[in-house]
Order: C-alpha cells, then structure tokens, then sequence
C-alpha cells in the first residue's frame, strides 16, 4: 500500500523541495509514497484570504486560526487514510527520533500541519486531538522544513525504499548507537591508511571492530545515548561501563 502524506501549509510550491529529488524522489515516482499539498489560505473565508490575527492577551507576531486551521484539518481527514495522525510540527513537541519515524513507517500515512508566525491557535490542537512533534532544540521560519525531515526519516524506511535492508539495520540510532566510521579506496590517502581490520578478510573481526567504533564514538559525543544504551543493555562488560 501507498503511504500517503497529506501537509497543510502557507507555502504549497515549497513541496516536494528535496523529497523529489534521490531516494525520497525516486519512491515518490515509484508510487511507494504520495505527497498531497493544501493551501492554508484556501480555507479563509474573507475576500483578503486572512488566515491569522493578533495574539489574545497582546504580544508580538501573529497566530494562525482555530477555524481556519480546523477547516483546513477537517478536509484533509476526509481525504486521508484510517487513523492518519495529525502532526503539528512545533518546537515545543516531542522530540522526533527514529523510533518515532518507525512508528510513522508502520502507518498508512499522516498529515502534517505547517505553522508559521507564533504559532497555531491552541484550541484546534487540543479539539483536533493534534499530536505536536520538533525536529530539535532550534527554530525555523515555518514547519514546512520540519516536515519535509520527518517525511524524508520515514519514507526510508517504507518497504523497498532502500536497497538492502542491513542498510537500515547498521545505520546510526538502530542499535541505540551512532554509527561506526566509515572508510573507502584509496587505501592510503595522505598518509593516513584505512585501520588493517577492515581489509583482513575476517568477517567477525570487522564487526567487532564495528561495534566497539560505534560504542566509543556514541560515548563521546553523545553521553545522552551512552547511558540509555547502558540502561537498556545491563551485559555489558565493565570496561564497556566507563
């Protein structure tokens, strides 16, 4: 089946962007996936298209809607597949992982809500029963680059997306650990040489070798990861543990 993403934005022309163009564009014309756009200001019901207004209680910027986002959200459900997830793509949300973009992998499809200005009237997210997700600790002009990543994250990991399925296996975050580094020809470039395990032929060492790489760099540059893979892994040796 076709996973269908539907995204509600300001910006209709700003899509597909980068998800037309390598794996994402390729399963995109593959049918594997389908990306339907509407535009926000569609659904205003003034001669001027207005979708926002001033922020109740006072303050800088502008806040998209409830009733014009609501008219938005009610005609994309009509079109989406069974329990399509609403997403409003928000800094204040839940952090988007992998686990979260297999979870979305596993569905039929979601809708994305693309906010801009301050943000979205609070009451169509609690009356839509929206979920809200961030693509990290920063913000963007819109949610339409946000969208796009979570897009991008989950359209891999659809069936026959990608290649080889030990691709996704071996990536960062499957084993709750970054990912090894990786080496290529030429052998020797600038008098640094590709590590000797690597070209053994030993199968088993390689991967050991893997293994250790990916545990030693999550350790030091993610200690967030390195004690939730601690936690959730109690065999570990000792020398692992420090």
């Amino acid at each position: 089946m076709t996973w269908q993403a539907q995204v509600l934005t300001l910006y209709p022309d700003m899509f597909p962007g980068p998800l037309g163009h390598a794996i994402a564009g390729k399963a995109l014309r593959d049918e594997k996936w389908s990306l339907e756009t509407a535009n926000i200001r569609d659904f205003a019901t003034d001669k001027h298209g207005s979708v926002d207004d001033t922020p109740a209680g006072g303050g800088a910027g502008m806040v998209l809607r409830a009733d014009i986002i609501a008219s938005a959200i009610d005609n994309a459900v009509k079109k989406a597949v069974e329990n399509a997830p609403l997403i409003y793509l928000t800094p204040r949300g839940k952090l988007f992982d992998q686990m979260e973009a297999k979870r979305l992998a596993s569905l039929d499809g979601a809708i994305f809500i693309c906010g801009r200005f301050e943000g979205v009237d609070e009451r169509v997210l609690k009356a839509r029963q929206v979920e809200e997700l961030s693509v990290g600790d920063y913000v963007l002009s819109g949610g339409e680059m946000a969208a796009m990543t979570v897009m991008d994250a989950v359209v891999r990991l659809l069936p026959g997306v990608v290649g080889s399925a030990k691709t996704l296996d071996e990536e960062s975050f499957e084993r709750g650990l970054l990912e090894y580094p990786h080496y290529t020809r030429p052998q020797i470039w600038e008098g640094m040489e590709i590590p000797e395990v690597l070209v053994s032929g030993n199968h088993k060492k390689i991967a050991e070798w893997r293994l250790d790489e990916a545990k030693n760099v999550t350790r030091t540059r993610r200690d967030d990861m390195w004690q939730k893979y601690l936690a959730t892994n109690p065999q570990l040796s000792e020398k692992d543990k420090k």
